[in-house]
């Protein structure tokens, strides 16, 4: 069955993928360029540091079939600032996004929003004389139920982060290279083989 997200992309061909890269000035930027470059069509992309000095993490997700996936990977490859990367769209893994929504609400049906909420295992964060604002994370599909069970209340503002995502189980594999990298080891043949293709 082929279901497509809000912006009526096809998710058949999203792909997830992980990457950690050196935190400096700039990097973001040449990433962004490779994909302008190249034509991929960035659907999320959330930027973060990670718990070890000078590391950041990046999770994107692209539409992309298998090929273009692979080209994507080693064309991140070639890029000095990448230490690893690591496409999970294939395995187990949580995925998740936050999301703010401010709704207008008169007092009386405080209620009502707040039984919504409830269902979606959402949290209201703040409350004004005509509008409260809910918390809500969890996978795309999660949030946009929310949104359309909040929309005839009418919403005023709402925000949302890019797309968060990591394997289950042990350390992932780009994790674990980027480590290895940071500390001063090789890259591995798996990340060096990937880097020759084109």
């Amino acid at each position: 069955m082929t279901t497509t997200t809000e912006s009526g992309e096809s998710t058949d061909n999203l792909r997830t993928f992980v990457a950690y890269v050196e935190d400096k000035p700039g990097v973001l930027n040449r990433i962004a360029s490779l994909f302008r470059r190249r034509n991929y069509n960035i659907i999320a992309l959330n930027v973060g540091r990670t718990h070890e000095p000078g590391i950041s993490r990046m999770t994107f997700q692209v539409t992309a079939d298998a090929g273009m996936a692979k080209r994507i990977e080693a064309n991140l490859y070639k890029m000095v600032n990448v230490l690893s990367i690591e496409d999970i769209s294939e395995v187990q893994r949580m995925v998740r996004d936050l999301c703010l929504i401010k709704v207008n609400v008169a007092a009386e049906r405080r209620t009502e929003v707040l039984n919504l909420v409830e269902i979606f295992r959402a949290r209201a964060v703040d409350v004004s004389t005509d509008t409260m604002t809910v918390e809500i994370t969890g996978a795309q599909g999660k949030i946009q139920g929310l949104v359309d069970a909040l929309r005839p209340f009418g919403i005023v503002e709402m925000v949302q982060t890019g797309t968060v995502a990591m394997s289950r189980g042990t350390q992932g594999v780009a994790a674990r290279m980027a480590h290895t990298v940071s500390a001063g080891g090789q890259a591995p043949a798996a990340r060096r083989s990937a880097g020759s293709m084109t």
